[in-house]
């Protein structure tokens, strides 16, 4: 169990997966909270919780859900509440994050048996997700009745990226090659380290100044350089990090996956300080407030959410090097000369 000293104790960790557990519906579905919805992503990162905190069980309904719920085009819809669809509409990002989860699981558990059931999965929803994506390598974020929606996020592509890394790594453990996820996997990738214009701008939001490090696409200098631009637009002394750059609210989810870009950097000593900052938002039963206004000092929403305390543990385990998956951020980024663009023709031309 990850142990944070200072900051979350192995029972500390342990209560924050029983209070995901908790509010696990019988169908295996993980909504936001108690009566809330389920969307895909967020299920899936309490899932890695879960794995995490050897609720191995409850992870397995979970991932059991989303075999059961995945749609003859590899997708899934973006909304369940009680387990009955509320919006079939599909988000690229949501689809594609179960090929994280899934690695993530291997890399805790190794359990091949599971990998092996849940490889048909993956595979459906990664080649539904590279056939959203544009010429210029950046990725649809939506399909709905219209069709695809023409526009990309920045934060949702980066996400992508990590999931496409994963997936390339679950393609050589099971001895399925899927070229073209790597060819789609560096295109990505160019799209998000040389044309951001390419994605809408939407600067005020944390997530799209952290996500490009947290999903693999940004390392080294560059990456540092992007921290240090706008720190202190987001970070809160004492507190955690703004959801938003001009509003006087800290998000514990936020602030944690800053944490494992963080980690992902080597800058150990300030991921453990964020990680400490936001424990504010502790409940005495082991969840996580989804975030504090912190000029009138009040929690809103009201609501405790599981995926907030699903990134607590994540970076829980990241800090503490404690499970076979605590490097799943650090490790999204591509290795050098894995995936270029000598590789990426050599890939092309086998499909011409």
């Amino acid at each position: 169990m990850p142990e944070v000293p200072g900051a979350l104790s192995r029972d500390d960790c342990h209560a924050t997966g029983q209070a995901i557990a908790r509010m696990q519906e019988a169908c295996g579905a993980i909504p936001w909270f108690p009566g809330g919805h389920t969307d895909p992503w967020d299920h899936i990162e309490s899932s890695m919780a879960l794995t995490v905190t050897g609720l191995l069980d409850e992870a397995s309904a979970a991932f059991g859900f989303l075999r059961g719920t995945q749609r003859s085009d590899g997708s899934w819809p973006v909304k369940f509440r009680n387990g009955v669809i509320e919006n079939t509409d599909t988000d690229s990002n949501f689809t594609a994050y179960i090929a994280v989860g899934v690695w993530h699981h291997h890399l805790v558990t190794g359990d091949r048996r599971f990998t092996s059931e849940m490889w048909p999965t993956v595979r459906a929803a990664l080649d539904h997700v590279v056939g959203m994506q544009f010429p210029g390598g950046h990725i649809a974020w939506a399909r709905g009745a219209g069709g695809l929606v023409d526009e990309a996020l920045l934060t949702g592509s980066a996400s992508i990226h990590q999931s496409l890394r994963c997936g390339v790594q679950l393609a050589e453990l099971v001895d399925d090659p899927q070229p073209e996820w790597e060819v789609a996997l560096y295109r990505l990738g160019h799209a998000l380290r040389k044309h951001p214009e390419v994605f809408t701008p939407k600067p005020e939001y944390s997530m799209d100044w952290y996500y490009p490090i947290l999903g693999g696409a940004l390392r080294g200098a560059e990456a540092h350089r992007r921290i240090r631009e706008r720190w202190t637009d987001f970070v809160v002394d004492g507190l955690g990090i703004r959801c938003v750059d001009h509003k006087p609210w800290v998000t514990g989810a936020e602030t944690c996956e800053l944490v494992l870009a963080l980690d992902a950097l080597g800058d150990n000593a300030r991921a453990n300080e964020l990680f400490a900052s936001m424990q504010h938002l502790r409940d005495p039963d082991g969840s996580y407030w989804t975030g504090l206004v912190y000029d009138d000092g009040k929690r809103w929403p009201v609501e405790v959410s599981s995926w907030t305390s699903a990134a607590v543990i994540l970076a829980a385990d990241a800090l503490s090097r404690t499970t076979g998956g605590n490097g799943l951020f650090r490790d999204a980024a591509v290795p050098p000369g894995q995936v270029g663009p000598d590789h990426c023709t050599e890939l092309c031309e086998v499909f011409v």
